[in-house]
């Protein structure tokens, strides 16, 4: 039986992309992707889903906050509304029955109870700038003196934001004369080998895992 994927978007879908095709030419052997999430009715990806025959389905955070509105008005969303949209997409993940989620940038409890592994991309080293704007963030410190590289994880998500067990790390030269854009584009012009590449890792350690327990089992 092929493993299944369950794959996040909310934009242009290029990883979704690498990954539709690295299953195509077989570079991530026996794999389907039984599912494509987007927060975005718009999203590209969720186009590149359906060119390739993969279901899809949108599931976005508002109107969960009309649902539960936020008692302050400096918040946008309140915990209750952020709760219950968790709790459903977790539930539209589980439905799935995936051997891996990928690029979700969120932990979902009841994902982490059913076992299922979830990854994400974080265009950052280990260990460093943490959550949003990282390529932001190293290019100020390189402008500072304070690095001269940078680079991107893919990484198991957990509680903790990109704190997770790295699986894929790829370190990224920043250049004399780089702008924030030329940096960025590095950044992109590596992360889709990233992510077929992890991809690859986590399925196949499941593979051998899976099959271990089946041996013993037989035993």
């Amino acid at each position: 039986m092929p493993s299944k994927l369950v794959i996040l978007i909310s934009g242009n879908g290029s990883n979704l992309q690498a990954i539709i095709d690295a299953i195509a030419s077989g570079v991530i052997a026996d794999t389907i992707i039984a599912l494509v999430i987007s927060n975005r009715k718009d999203a590209y990806g969720l186009e590149r889903a359906r060119k390739a025959g993969i279901p899809t389905t949108y599931h976005n955070l508002v109107p969960y906050s009309k649902i539960h509105p936020s008692p302050d008005p400096s918040t946008k969303y309140s915990p209750a509304a952020r709760a219950a949209y968790d709790a459903d997409l977790a539930k539209k993940v589980l439905d799935a029955r995936p051997d891996l989620v990928i690029l979700s940038p969120s932990f979902l409890a009841p994902l982490s109870t059913a076992n299922t592994p979830v990854i994400n991309l974080h265009p950052a080293l280990p260990n460093q700038y943490d959550g949003a704007l990282a390529i932001e963030r190293a290019y100020a410190d390189f402008q500072a003196g304070r690095i001269q590289r940078t680079g991107l994880m893919v990484h198991y998500v957990v509680e903790e934001v990109d704190r997770g067990e790295p699986i894929v790390v790829r370190a990224v030269e920043i250049r004399e004369g780089d702008g924030l854009e030329d940096l960025r584009g590095r950044i992109h012009g590596v992360e889709h080998g990233v992510v077929v590449e992890a991809v690859g890792i986590v399925l196949g350690e499941r593979r051998r895992r899976d099959g271990a327990v089946d041996a013993d089992a037989d035993g």
